[in-house]
């Protein structure tokens, strides 16, 4: 027993020997397993602790872009306080900030080295269109990618590797959205009505006849332009014929903000400032929809860039449509606003909650006009003019105030910033493509163009104008046709393809070249062209010695330009949305007197000045104001005296020997106009 007992002590130490070693085995392993997953904790957190350094060295870069365009604001605004000072006019601040911008792409361009260089292309040969979002596996975990935009197979090894670079490039949308919208509203919110309507039809025969004929004529030059690029091989990507005429729209839109504001500082002519301003106005808006309209131009058949009778007069009602959409939605904002300030008069006692709501009710309208697919600037534009019209004589006389230099300033800052932005572009974009063939071909084509614009429709319109525009006029409006802010914001849009990454190189030389020589010389030219300064823009101009050309107005003219809408306007409109105005039982038939009771406000009869309102200078002078209430005639100036008239029994007002002998005299003495009880007197301008 003893022997079979011992003869087992070998096996059982094994064992137990075995059994001794298990643990310092599992020790290992399980320091083994902990230091792996150290090792991985610690890869991760040293991935985590790089993420956050180049997060915050992302941060770092928006900083100093921003403050990049802050401090060329600034130093614009500086050097803009040194030149008004000398008086010096060769240069606009647009110009000075244009410069400025150049200077810094330079430094950004030449004087930073590249910080990035991890840019690596990937094969999705299976895929047959780019994706919006892209998500990437990298190890495991999934990485998201956002689409910036196609780059041509030669360009590949050449993507910009400077993350300064790619920071001060902005989104497209950002003109757009945020900084158009306040350049639009100032323009219309700020509009000198009196001179814009006396020169109306004018004005909307150069911003819609005028800026269609530029558009197809610069297209139709510059496909000629095209076609010998091709010949002499100088054209390297497609170019088709319709992104010929989308150029032709985009250049069509003038922005002579350098003119403009030697005008103003110089009080030049008042009718050739309004026909400017109010054509540039209306200009930027028909070219915006125009250049929509061509985009939206799709033909049926396999060759989708041959012309197509359907698709023409598709594109021409989508031009019809966009633009009546937004000129209604524009209106209709501007009346809401109007509405909630004159039912919300308690507003008043709060001016910085009344001014914050028309701020954000403004730039609403841009929002909402884009979102339904209309498009934003006509829709602000429109808003701003009627906010002028209505809204303005609701608001505290605080909020008057502070909306005017509030748009003012919003304008003055957006306008620079994109300025600036061009000049920075110029050496920050890294899709440019420069032919010299087509640049020179554009500048022909452009001046070219604004001949054909401004000088057969201004023969056309003298035809009917009691003030001729002049043949000093005309040149000076063929020399302003500058280019700027609106014409960049279009180009800047879209730049994915070979054709419109030159269409942008084009259209930025060219705003370049005419903000510089053209701007820099509108001075010059007013004195070379005896074109009159220091004129009072309340003046008008001076009469003649014929007083019969003066008298020799038609009867369809006065009614259909004048009478119609701002008799309407005057006597109904203002009374319901403003708190200024006749009141409405004076204007309305007698059995709409519980009506007009409730749709009268009653500050409309508190107000002693309701009949100086600010508006009604666009047309008359507040002398040449006339209106009557019952058996009284009151005067803009305060004056009043007895009124004769006789009121049938069944209470219907009839016309006294007088009014019956003014009426008959329409065209040969000074011209009224009598709506329901209210008449109003005044002479007419042959302006149209």
């Amino acid at each position: 027993g003893r022997g079979r007992g011992w003869g087992h002590l070998p096996r059982l130490g094994a064992r137990a020997a075995a059994a001794m070693s298990l643990p310092p085995l599992f020790l290992l392993l399980l320091l083994f397993l902990l230091l792996g997953a150290g090792g991985l904790r610690a890869a991760d957190a040293m991935e985590e602790l790089a993420t956050e350094q180049e997060a915050e060295e992302s941060h770092r870069q928006d900083s100093v872009s921003l403050l990049t365009f802050i401090l060329l604001l600034t130093l614009t605004i500086l050097t803009i306080w040194l030149f008004k000072h000398r008086r010096v006019r060769f240069l606009h601040e647009t110009g000075l900030a244009m410069i400025y911008g150049l200077i810094v792409g330079v430094i950004l361009r030449y004087g930073t080295p590249s910080t990035s260089g991890h840019d690596k292309p990937f094969s999705c040969s299976q895929e047959d269109r780019p994706f919006t979002t892209l998500l990437v596996n990298v190890s495991g975990k999934f990485f998201e990618y956002t689409l910036k935009g196609e780059i041509s197979p030669g360009k590949i090894h050449n993507v910009e590797q400077n993350d300064m670079l790619r920071k001060v490039t902005f989104d497209p949308e950002v003109f757009f959205n945020i900084l158009l919208p306040p350049i639009i509203f100032h323009a219309g919110y700020s509009l000198k009505k009196r001179h814009f309507f006396r020169n109306l039809g004018s004005i909307l025969a150069y911003a819609f006849l005028g800026t269609a004929v530029s558009c197809f004529i610069i297209g139709n030059l510059m496909y000629g332009v095209v076609k010998l690029m091709k010949l002499v091989g100088q054209l390297s990507g497609k170019f088709y014929y319709t992104d010929c005429l989308l150029f032709g729209a985009i250049i069509s839109a003038t922005d002579p903000v350098t003119v403009l504001a030697i005008f103003n500082e110089l009080h030049a002519d008042v009718d050739l400032y309004a026909l400017l301003f109010g054509e540039s106005v209306l200009n930027d808006a028909v070219a915006i929809v125009l250049s929509s309209s061509i985009v939206a131009y799709q033909p049926t058949g396999e060759n989708t860039h041959a012309f197509d009778a359907a698709a023409f007069f598709k594109s021409v009602g989508v031009f019809l449509g966009i633009f009546s959409g937004s000129f209604m939605m524009g209106a209709v904002t501007g009346v809401v606003t109007a509405l909630i300030s004159f039912f919300f008069t308690k507003l008043h006692c709060f001016p910085l909650l009344e001014t914050a709501l028309f701020f954000l009710m403004s730039w609403s309208t841009f929002l909402l006009a884009e979102a339904c697919g209309f498009t934003g600037v006509v829709a602000v534009l429109f808003c701003g003019i009627t906010q002028a019209h209505y809204t303005y004589n609701n608001l505290s006389v605080e909020s008057r105030s502070r909306t005017k230099q509030l748009f003012e300033v919003l304008h003055f800052l957006a306008e620079n910033f994109i300025f600036s932005y061009m000049g920075l572009a110029l050496f920050t974009f890294q899709k440019h493509i420069f032919s010299p063939v087509f640049i020179i071909g554009a500048f022909v084509a452009i001046f070219l163009g604004r001949a054909a614009h401004i000088y057969p429709l201004s023969f056309l319109l003298n035809l009917g104008r009691r003030h001729k525009i002049s043949w000093n006029f005309q040149h000076m409006m063929m020399f302003s046709g500058l280019r700027g802010a609106m014409a960049f914001a279009l180009a800047i849009r879209d730049t994915a393809t070979y054709s419109h990454q030159m269409m942008f190189s084009t259209t930025l030389l060219i705003v370049f070249f005419t903000v510089w020589i053209v701007g820099g010389g509108t001075t010059p030219m007013l004195s070379w062209l005896n074109i009159r300064v220091g004129v009072d823009p309340d003046q008008d101009p001076p009469p003649t010695n014929d007083n019969s050309e003066r008298r020799n107005r038609t009867k369809q003219e006065s009614a259909w330009l004048f009478r119609l809408w701002y008799s309407f306007d005057h006597n109904y409109l203002k009374p319901i949305l403003t708190h200024s105005g006749p009141p409405l039982t004076t204007t309305l038939p007698s059995w709409c007197g519980l009506v007009a009771h409730c749709l009268t406000s009653p500050q409309v009869y508190d107000n002693q000045e309701q009949l100086r309102e600010e508006d009604s200078d666009f047309i008359l002078n507040d002398g040449d104001l006339t209106v009557t209430y019952g058996d009284t005639t009151i005067t803009a100036n305060g004056s009043s005296g007895p009124h004769t008239a006789t009121t049938s029994l069944d209470g219907r007002r009839t016309k006294s020997n007088s009014e019956e002998a003014l009426e008959r005299d329409l065209g040969a003495a000074d011209h009224e106009v009598t709506s329901r009880g209210t008449r109003l007197v005044f002479p007419l301008e042959d302006n149209a």
